[in-house]
């Protein structure tokens, strides 16, 4: 499950940065920094997981086919408007905090303590991001 995260994180990730690239209009210089956080975040969690997978003795996935055949999040092209990134960036994070919620039950029941508190650690950014972004369209 390790790397069905790092392949959504690996999409996710490119969905930010197209999105960082192409975003246009009034709440340009706001979400261009915004977009540019979250994917500087997703970089280091995608090395974070791939060395989990590492530790645990598997191969991390590595190649862009591997990930779009197994990646729950699909591709996003040509979006330039802030609030349907803002959505698409939503829908994003809730599909990863999904999977990141299985993998911490899963690593419980595994008595896997590195993988719990990784899980852990990011289901708390996860949240507040989506909390923050919810405010942001309200």
């Amino acid at each position: 499950m390790l790397n069905q995260l790092l392949a959504d994180y690996q999409v996710f990730y490119q969905n930010l940065r197209g999105l960082h690239w192409n975003i246009k209009g009034k709440e340009f210089f706001e979400l261009h920094l915004k977009f540019e956080e979250f994917y500087d975040d997703a970089v280091i969690k995608i090395d974070e997981i791939a060395e989990r997978i590492l530790t645990l003795e598997a191969e991390p996935l590595h190649t862009f086919s591997d990930y779009l055949n197994n990646s729950k999040i699909k591709e996003e092209k040509g979006v330039a408007n802030g609030i349907k990134g803002v959505k698409i960036i939503m829908k994003n994070f809730s599909a990863i905090i999904i999977l990141e919620r299985e993998i911490l039950n899963l690593a419980g029941d595994a008595e896997d303590e590195g993988t719990m508190s990784l899980m852990s650690d990011y289901i708390s950014q996860t949240e507040k991001i989506l909390w923050m972004l919810s405010s942001y369209l309200h």
